[in-house]
């Protein structure tokens, strides 16, 4: 466990990010909206080489989505989706709404296949574990606390009916949880939550941290994990294991960079996957719904793919008297694809992987996936002609990007554009195919997001088979 911060004068997100449930219940369509027409029904994309043709279908949704997000100085982000698919093949989609969040049952093609459980006074999409029976949802509930913001709580329903709703912040662990940027694991067993929280009281008052919590299958808190690690954490990923702790990284501020965090919170002697410069709004974005993810290989190895500035220096924070502190000075102004590699659950092998470097051209919404036995599937948003300031970019949108590597991170196929956006958790189904849902709709990130998001009635399920 790492100690807190000595000062609270840098605060996580309440001043430079709108908190999720402010946008939520929102409905309004801001001018120059950020959408363009869909096409109808379903699509197919043409295949390039060694990568087969993105599919789609058309899921009708019985809310308003409003799919957009304010992030980092109001920077235009996809409202997470969390796509799962449960052991019997069949999918869940959970998405947020003004009544809470919606969890759509769909059959394996990709179809609905019931009416939505609309899971009343939650917040965020933090992640979504499939079950045959129900699903188990990573989500933020109200709570009463110094600050007056929200819990972090797990929520499982079975047959349409909620089983337990486990909070996992509160009065007594001093903690809340105002924005989760969380991951929701199951091994079979157990589940792992990790998210962000909010000291309230207790040594971490005022600062931002994150917690990992395991939790039975049946709503029971389990010892492992920790109570505060990463600070400030500016991204989550997690990965179970069916023995030991669960693997985890996380973006660390302070400690700058991207970070092995299993089973040990973030001390200071966690490995380091590579350096950044970290603070709020410079880092690529949070796992897992606007960046990366944490792949497993049939050899134990892990890939995590992350949207990068690099380092062109990075040295110990003379002025930090704790000895803690880094500074990074980044080697780009734009943010780069990288793809790093772990030898096992402790271990980084290596430099990180660019699969990019155009300087002018910013890179969002980094996503990485297995694909067939020996391959990844790595995909990201482009801005040509970007300008930046104090991390976040603003350009022209030019398409969303495909390209296949092997473990090594070498190229196996050319980048292929599609129009399917991937916006949140991607699923893997028993035959290898990927699938995800996401809004039918072509971004521009020309500006800020100052006003209320645009909604959709519909969401698109792709899928690409191997």
């Amino acid at each position: 466990m790492t100690n807190a911060r000595p000062t609270t004068s840098h605060r996580r997100r309440h001043v430079a990010r709108k908190p999720l449930a402010a946008g939520l219940g929102a409905v309004g369509v801001l001018a120059g909206a950020w959408y363009a027409t869909a096409t109808p029904t379903t699509t197919t994309t043409a295949a390039a080489p060694q990568l087969a043709a993105v599919t789609n279908t058309t899921v009708n949704l019985a809310a308003k989505f409003p799919y957009l997000s304010a992030g980092y100085n109001n920077t235009r982000e996809w409202t997470r989706t969390a796509t799962a698919v449960a052991p019997n093949g069949t999918l869940r989609v959970a998405w947020p709404a003004s009544d809470g969040v919606h969890v759509t049952p769909l059959t394996a093609a990709g179809r609905r296949s019931g009416t939505d459980t609309v899971v009343k006074g939650a917040k965020e999409v933090g992640g979504l574990v499939a079950h045959n029976d129900g699903f188990a949802l990573l989500t933020r509930v109200s709570d009463t606390n110094k600050w007056k913001e929200t819990a972090a709580a797990l929520i499982r329903y079975k047959n349409g009916t909620q089983a337990f709703r486990t909070k996992l912040t509160g009065t007594a662990s001093h903690d809340t949880a105002p924005l989760l940027d969380g991951q929701l694991t199951w091994n079979g067993t157990k589940y792992g939550t990790y998210f962000v929280v909010h000291g309230a009281g207790g040594f971490a008052d005022g600062h931002f941290g994150d917690k990992l919590s395991y939790v039975s299958a049946k709503g029971a808190k389990l010892t492992g994990g920790w109570s505060w690690g990463c600070s400030h954490n500016e991204g989550i990923a997690l990965h179970a294991e069916t023995t030991g702790a669960f693997t985890s990284l996380c973006f660390d501020d302070w400690r700058s960079g991207l970070f092995v965090s299993t089973g040990i919170g973030a001390p200071d002697n966690a490995p380091a996957v590579q350096r950044e410069q970290c603070w709020a709004g410079y880092c690529g974005g949070t796992f897992a719904g606007r960046t990366g993810d944490l792949v497993k290989s049939s050899t134990g190895r892990y890939a995590t793919a992350f949207a990068s500035r690099g380092a062109a220096s990075a040295a110990k924070n003379p002025d930090d008297a704790s000895g803690r502190g880094w500074t990074v000075k980044p080697k780009t102004s734009t943010h780069q694809v990288a793809v790093a590699f772990l030898k096992n659950r402790n271990t980084p092998a290596g430099k990180p992987v660019y699969l990019t470097s155009a300087a002018g051209t910013e890179n969002v919404d980094v996503h990485i996936a297995p694909y067939g036995k020996d391959r990844l599937l790595v995909s990201w948003e482009s801005l040509r002609n970007a300008k930046c300031s104090s991390g976040t970019c603003t350009g022209t949108f030019t398409g969303t990007h495909l390209r296949l590597i092997d473990w090594n991170g070498a190229l196996k196929t050319p980048d292929k554009v599609v129009q399917a956006r991937i916006s949140g958790d991607v699923a893997t189904l028993k035959d290898g195919s990927l699938t995800w849902a996401y809004a039918p709709v072509t971004p521009s990130y020309a500006s800020a997001l100052t006003g209320a998001s645009p909604t959709t009635t519909t969401l698109k399920v792709a899928r690409l088979k191997p």
